[in-house]
């Protein structure tokens, strides 16, 4: 089967800028679903070509004068994964947001690498939400998300780094180096080891769930500190910690027996 491409029509455009757009999709009735809820939610994606497989994949991208904003890309294709077109044609200039089943690596991924992803089935304010985020980064240093994305999918065990989408760009962490991260209604300051704070455009939760593995414990409703930087827990009624900064964060309350249990296991692993 040819890969579709679709000449872009001339009926008249929302104001909103158009994002020309692609699908790389397997299944007809997801492709059908995928198409018919882009067309319904988001008037500003205007699709100008779809294939099937990676082959169709690569035939499609390599075609002259399709150049897309966006490509939506089922990972798992008939032939292999959506990997080998991006490397094929590595580097790219579009956005990539990712479909998937509920793949737990895939999703992880995609949040340390700043990858936008939508999951199967799919929820029309989910898709809505990642195309206001497609907006926001277009394209950014999208070579260097995806080399994240593919450290962590292909070996998360190794994992160092993870992209993160700021107000004012992209920025690129090395995850021992995050002191703490704090909650400012929608956003987060997140506070580095060389003094620099980066504010970001996501919910200190997203973080919280994101970095348990790395040692990273959520103390107060907004804060999120790494254990590796706490200096001294004074105890007390109004008990808080002293990071090695010297900043006083304060352990709620509610959080506090938990908080003690896991100093306890800290104590017992050294």
């Amino acid at each position: 089967m040819e890969a579709t491409t679709r000449v872009p029509s001339n009926t008249p455009k929302p104001k909103t800028e158009i994002l020309k757009a692609i699908i790389v999709e397997d299944e007809e009735k997801g492709l059908n679903n995928l198409k018919n809820l882009l067309s319904q939610y988001c008037p500003e994606i205007e699709l100008i070509g779809e294939a099937r497989s990676v082959k169709e994949g690569i035939q499609l991208l390599s075609t002259p004068g399709v150049e897309p904003d966006v490509a939506f890309l089922d990972i798992n294709l008939p032939d292999g994964q959506v990997f080998q077109i991006l490397n094929e044609l590595s580097p790219i200039s579009f956005e990539v947001v990712f479909v998937t089943a509920f793949e737990e690596y895939a999703i992880k991924a995609c949040e340390y690498s700043s990858i936008g992803y939508i999951v199967k089935p799919i929820d029309p304010d989910a898709l809505k939400e990642t195309m206001e985020r497609v907006y926001q980064k277009r394209s950014s240093h999208i070579n260097n998300r995806l080399e994240i994305f593919n450290t962590y999918f292909n070996n998360p065990n190794a994992f160092k780094k993870m992209s993160i989408s700021a107000l004012d760009g992209i920025y690129f962490v090395n995850i021992v180096d995050i002191m703490r991260f704090e909650a400012d209604d929608n956003y987060t300051h997140i506070f580095l080891v060389t003094g620099e704070r980066i504010t970001a455009s996501k919910t200190i939760k997203s973080y919280e769930e994101l970095l348990v593995p790395f040692n990273f414990y959520r103390v107060h409703k907004r804060h999120v500190i790494n254990l590796n930087f706490m200096r001294k827990f004074v105890k007390g009624e109004g008990g808080y910690l002293i990071m090695d900064d010297g900043m006083k964060i304060e352990v709620s309350r509610r959080r506090r027996p938990t908080f003690m249990e896991q100093m306890k296991r800290l104590q017992e692993g050294l």
